[in-house]
């Protein structure tokens, strides 16, 4: 068990901080109702423990004889919540003043403050959902595109949750016969037995080779490409950073060197988020300030997953051109051949698979949207329905498992004994309940849990 009091009742604000319409503070715990039936009067003049569970009620929060506001107050009584426990949540007029003033009432009168993600560790502790199903919730409130939110939607719904557990319930009946077998070799054909759990181990690495590779598409969609736009200045960085976020965001001028320092936003192409860097114009320059831009442009490149590197197509390529193209050629790189309203020049026509754009019509921006899909998305992956791997923890765990399992096959191909295969399918079965969390290690489950946002 965890080192965390499930017997303390716990508070904290669910929605973001800053204005807004309505502010919501939850409250989870055995004294939940009790607590909170201190602070609610409710217009109807019942109490919390006489209202039915999942019902909404009008009336006001009042701490030391003082209305503190408004408030509509929803009851949820165990084991039909969020934490299976009893829970109230508190919709009271958004803003700061009025939202923390309510959860102090809330402490004040026996709650305690929630640790981040203190909700959904209940949840998990509770029974009510698995790890898989635990980090879905916090991939959904850090999805960066509508693409990543289909693939943490497809965890919360059991699907990862279920391969892994059909996985699981497969080695655990290997197991199981390989013991009966060892105590009753009477009535076990060894080398059948072996064919039967070579048969059933493959079948079991292809799943998990099939999650594995899935991985790196996962990642992708749920914590972006870092991407940097290069190029000498005025060859059009800004204009194309414009066109990809379609609004003028960056400073557009005739007069060189206008961006002097990194602006970064993020983009969607095809749900693909891209973190991207406008940098600074590369070039030799005597401005100190200048220097600083080139200086951190250099740096963008360096660290960047995708470099965008931007040429004027109207004009021959110059020697800080060359430059450019030498410093990238090691990266991800697309070479985008802006201007292409004003002629290409054929010297960029003999360039390593060049994009050709306008980037002030908006030319040719479809093919740089595929070009960056067709370098990083390699398998064909239906991110709507499909199970994506997103996060390291889950592919070092299967990579484990198949390690094991490869094991278990080398075992059986050299002929050493048959209890022996136990070894290895056991720590295959063990490194599976590590993605749900059902062997995963308290103080791992806890460092995993303090990802998650206050309040949730």
């Amino acid at each position: 068990m965890l080192a965390v009091n499930l017997t303390d009742t716990i508070a904290a604000v669910a929605t973001s901080a800053g204005n807004g319409g309505i502010g919501i503070i939850r409250v989870s715990g055995e004294s939940a109702f009790q607590i909170c039936d201190k602070l609610f009067k409710a217009k109807n003049g019942m109490s919390i423990q006489q209202m039915h569970s999942h019902t909404i009620h009008y009336g006001t929060i009042e701490y030391n004889n003082a209305v503190i506001d408004e408030v509509l107050l929803t009851v949820m009584k165990a084991p039909s919540t969020y934490t299976r426990e009893d829970v109230v949540e508190i919709n009271t007029h958004g803003g700061y003043r009025a939202v923390n003033a309510v959860l102090e009432a809330v402490i004040k009168s026996g709650a305690r403050l929630a640790e981040p993600g203190e909700f959904t560790k209940r949840a998990f502790l509770n029974g009510r959902i698995d790890l898989t199903k635990a980090e879905a919730v916090r991939d959904i409130i850090s999805a960066k595109t509508r693409t990543a939110m289909e693939i943490a939607v497809n965890k919360l719904q059991g699907k990862l949750e279920k391969r892994i557990k059909a996985l699981r319930d497969d080695l655990l009946t290997l197991i199981a016969n390989i013991e009966v077998s060892i105590d009753y070799p009477e009535h076990e054909e060894e080398e059948q037995n072996r064919i039967n759990v070579s048969k059933t181990v493959e079948e079991c690495l292809s799943e998990i080779n099939t999650l594995i590779k899935t991985s790196d598409t996962g990642k992708i969609y749920s914590e972006g490409i870092k991407t940097a736009i290069v190029g000498r200045p005025n060859v059009g960085k800004s204009s194309l950073l414009n066109a990809l976020l379609n609004e003028d965001r960056a400073i557009v001028t005739d007069i060189p060197g206008t961006t002097r320092d990194v602006l970064t936003e993020l983009i969607s192409i095809d749900g693909i988020p891209l973190i991207i860097a406008d940098t600074a114009g590369i070039r030799e320059s005597n401005d100190a300030v200048e220097k600083i831009g080139v200086e951190k442009s250099i740096s963008e490149i360096n660290s960047a997953q995708l470099v965008i590197t931007v040429f004027d197509g109207s004009r021959s390529l110059t020697e800080e051109d060359k430059q450019l193209l030498d410093l990238t050629k090691n990266k991800n790189r697309i070479i985008v051949v802006n201007k292409d309203d004003l002629g290409i020049c054929e010297e960029y026509k003999i360039l390593d698979a060049p994009v050709f754009i306008s980037a002030k019509s908006g030319k040719g921006m479809d093919n740089l949207y595929k070009r960056v899909k067709d370098i990083f998305i390699t398998e064909n992956i239906d991110t709507s329905s499909d199970v994506l791997i997103s996060n390291q923890r889950n592919v070092a765990s299967l990579q484990e498992a198949k390690n094991s399992l490869e094991n278990v096959l080398n075992t059986i191909n050299t002929g050493m004994p048959e209890d022996l295969l136990t070894i290895d399918l056991t720590r295959a079965y063990e490194y599976l309940g590590q993605v749900t969390g059902e062997t995963l290690e308290d103080d791992i489950i806890d460092r995993i849990f303090s990802e998650f946002c206050l309040g949730k």
